[in-house]
């Protein structure tokens, strides 16, 4: 006889367990304690076996019937339920352990410790911001493309294209990952090849003519102290201000290394350490700087505290008090002028982007090229200087004097 409704919940605790039983193999266990149990008993390869469907009122009769029924269908296939279970749980558990997020920051710990820490912490950022809070969680062989694509879009629909793109090249990163250590079968981002808006690349700001320059230098040479320094520092070597800001104050011979308070290997994107030769005029602001700086441990220390170094933003703010605005002029706007002006002159263009620390994208090559050019470098580094005194001083100038 089947059960019913009613004689589920009435059933009361006994001195001991003892059974309801319904159909098919189906019965209701009640324990001493009162709690009641869904058991169903079957046979497979003449044992007889166990497995339980739940705990009552949770699962209703109906839904223990369900799963009664789906468990008889295993057995009809030749399937036994119980190790079929086992087999979901251990899938369940390998899923878990499996999820984006989980292989992504395991491939985030494997490759990280070679990048310069500051694109590291992008990348996470990024991740942990724009990518886990969505897709983290899911097994990472289950995401399929048009998921994916729906995460970017979020990225996207802030404005923020070149993000989204950063974001789909680092997921296909990870993706590749576990393709090959056997976490996914495929890399959905190959999927999405020209699903995001092109990015529009933008120039960084800056002035451009040569008079233009002049007046730039004039007005930087009307401030004072450190925050004078820090453009005037990024003018001659051709830095941007972020890496001159975290510069170190050991440096005054004429070349600038990692071992002489240079950029180490860590701040520079491929990870490989740049030399930088230094003009008159560079050791000149060192030896300056010393006297305001000089016993601390930057260069140019932030306004707040000493033991952390100037924002980049400091820089832009300073050239803004000089009257410039933020499309006319940007502490990386000094990169742009120096590499336009010096191709104009004829200077070697692979010295020029070494001296811009455009590496190697092999970083193997980069290791032993990172002082390429170098005796050029020195002497185009000198010119540069001594041009832009040239123009701060509105002294006529013939722009093939300043050639090697």
């Amino acid at each position: 006889m089947s059960l019913t409704n009613v004689a589920c919940k009435n059933a009361k605790p006994r001195p001991k367990p003892y059974k309801l039983t319904d159909e098919r193999g189906l019965y209701l266990e009640v324990a001493t304690s009162g709690s009641k149990w869904w058991r169903f008993k079957f046979s497979f390869a003449d044992k007889e076996n166990r497995i339980s469907l739940g705990v009552y009122p949770e699962v209703s009769l109906a839904e223990a019937r369900e799963k009664r029924d789906a468990a008889r269908k295993l057995l009809a296939n030749g399937i036994n339920p119980s190790l079929h279970r086992k087999l979901e749980k251990a899938r369940n558990i390998a899923a878990a352990a499996n999820t984006f997020e989980a292989v992504a920051r395991e491939w985030f710990a494997k490759h990280s410790p070679s990048w310069a820490a500051t694109h590291s912490d992008k990348i996470l950022r990024r991740l942990e911001r724009d990518i886990f809070p969505w897709i983290g969680a899911r097994p990472i062989g289950e995401i399929e493309p048009p998921e994916l694509l729906a995460v970017l879009r979020r990225i996207e629909s802030r404005g923020t294209t070149d993000t989204a793109h950063r974001a789909h090249q680092n997921c296909g990163q990870v993706f590749r990952y576990a393709v090959a250590t056997g976490r996914a079968m495929r890399d959905p981002t190959a999927d999405l090849r020209g699903a995001l808006a092109p990015v529009v690349k933008n120039h960084y700001p800056s002035v451009k003519k040569p008079a233009e320059v002049g007046a730039l230098m004039r007005a930087i040479a009307g401030y004072q102290g450190t925050i004078e320094a820090a453009p005037l520092w990024c003018s001659t070597l051709l830095h941007s201000s972020g890496l001159a800001n975290s510069a170190t104050p050991n440096g005054t011979n004429s070349t600038w290394t990692p071992a002489s308070g240079g950029i180490p290997a860590e701040k520079m994107k491929a990870g490989a350490p740049h030399i930088v030769p230094l003009s008159k005029q560079t050791i000149a602001i060192l030896h300056e700087l010393h006297l305001l700086t000089g016993h601390g441990r930057y260069l140019f220390p932030s306004e707040r505290t000493r033991d952390r170094p100037m924002s980049e933003n400091t820089v832009n703010a300073a050239l803004r008090r000089m009257g410039y605005a933020k499309d006319q002029m940007t502490g990386h706007g000094f990169r742009s002028i120096a590499s336009t002006l010096l191709n104009e002159q004829g200077w070697n263009r692979d010295a020029i982007e070494r001296q811009l620390a455009h590496g190697e994208r092999d970083d193997v090559r980069a290791a032993y090229n990172y002082a390429e050019y170098l005796p050029e470098r020195r002497k185009m580094m000198q010119a540069w200087a001594d041009y832009l005194d040239v123009l701060r001083e509105e002294r006529r100038v013939v722009a093939v004097n300043f050639q090697k």
